[in-house]
């Protein structure tokens, strides 16, 4: 959705193998490039909310052996959707800003979940397995 502001839901299931989180690893969600705020649910559950790089939660304690339901909220901010507005034949405008700097011709920025997604498993350190 080319003029799109707002919340964007991704969702994808992860086969989760219990060798993951043994001997006291960790494992983590890696969501590489995001525009502008994330928040992760796993089988519902919130582990957090990623609003810088790097966009990275512990999402150990809400895995679970077997088949995990993912679910990443990514909200951008609103000036793609004031450009849109602003487009030749637009017949309702949905925002309005008090201060708008932007014209049917601004660039648009950068929304969503960019990525690479990755999951990423960290070990303790030696001697403390």
């Amino acid at each position: 959705m080319k003029y799109f502001s707002g919340t964007a839901t991704y969702s994808n299931s992860l086969q989760v193998p219990a060798s993951w989180t043994a001997n006291g690893a960790r494992v983590f969600l890696d969501l590489g490039s995001v525009k502008n705020v994330a928040e992760m649910l796993i089988n519902g559950h919130s582990a957090g909310i990623a609003w810088k790089a790097p966009f990275r939660l512990d999402v150990t304690d809400v895995l679970r052996p077997g088949t995990n339901t993912l679910e990443i909220r990514v909200s951008n901010l609103w000036p793609n959707r004031l450009i849109g507005d602003k487009q030749p034949g637009v017949t309702r405008r949905y925002v309005f800003a008090v201060s708008d700097p932007y014209r049917a011709d601004s660039p648009l920025l950068p929304s969503g979940l960019l990525g690479p997604v990755q999951i990423l498993q960290l070990m303790p350190p030696l001697g403390t397995r």
